[in-house]
């Protein structure tokens, strides 16, 4: 648990994200909250919030600030879908088996079947939804793959809620990021994006149904 908090600690902090791979970690911790369902509690969303202000106060590399904006979301979108292929793709070939698995530390079965009634709910536009909701964007491909979403919709939903989420996130960060009260309370800032971006799905857990059948697993 020590390692969980130091380690959230340091991808909500600019420097140390600058300082250990800069894009590079940011792409991947995309892509893990997005395709592994053991990332479901990576801060994706305060992550890139952050990603846009390190572009907004780094020099680019191309001499122009714009293009160096459009390199970040473009890769870092590339892999939010990949995350989301690599989700369904699980789901389809073992989501089944994790309706009988076992709670662990980094599994709580509760997420999953969370993801699946919101779905169930929302339909295709749940996979677009679902990215700005942390932990269900983590489980959301994988019950698209279970209840076998067909693929072409699946990836067209898929695409345009990374874009939407990617974009719209980094783009917060960048147009504030140089505000000289933003940079001296980037702590609070994260802290409170963490508490509006988790609320909706902790209210969820915490105050809906309490009680989850664990004899049926979901049409196909």
């Amino acid at each position: 648990m020590h390692y969980l908090v130091e380690l959230f600690k340091h991808l909500t902090d600019a420097t140390w994200i600058t300082d250990h791979g800069g894009l590079y970690i940011v792409m991947f911790i995309i892509f893990a909250e997005t395709g592994l369902f053991a990332g479901f509690f990576l801060p994706g969303d305060s992550i890139l919030f952050i990603s846009g202000i390190i572009i907004r106060s780094s020099q680019s590399p191309f001499g122009n600030d714009f293009l160096n904006l459009v390199y970040w979301i473009l890769l870092i979108t590339i892999c939010g879908v990949i995350g989301n292929v690599v989700g369904y793709w699980f789901g389809k070939k073992s989501g089944p088996v994790l309706y009988t698995r076992k709670d662990t530390l980094l599994f709580k079965r509760k997420h999953l079947v969370q993801a699946h009634e919101f779905y169930e709910k929302r339909g295709g536009a749940a996979i677009i939804l679902a990215r700005f909701l942390p932990i269900v964007r983590t489980f959301a491909p994988i019950v698209a793959g279970i209840v076998d979403m067909n693929y072409k919709k699946f990836i067209s939903y898929n695409i345009i809620g990374c874009v939407a989420w990617v974009t719209s996130m980094i783009m917060i960060g960048y147009i504030v990021g140089d505000n000289a009260w933003v940079k001296n309370n980037l702590d609070k800032i994260v802290i409170l994006l963490v508490l509006v971006t988790t609320a909706p799905v902790l209210f969820k857990m915490f105050f809906g149904k309490k009680k989850v059948s664990t004899d049926n697993t979901p049409n196909q």
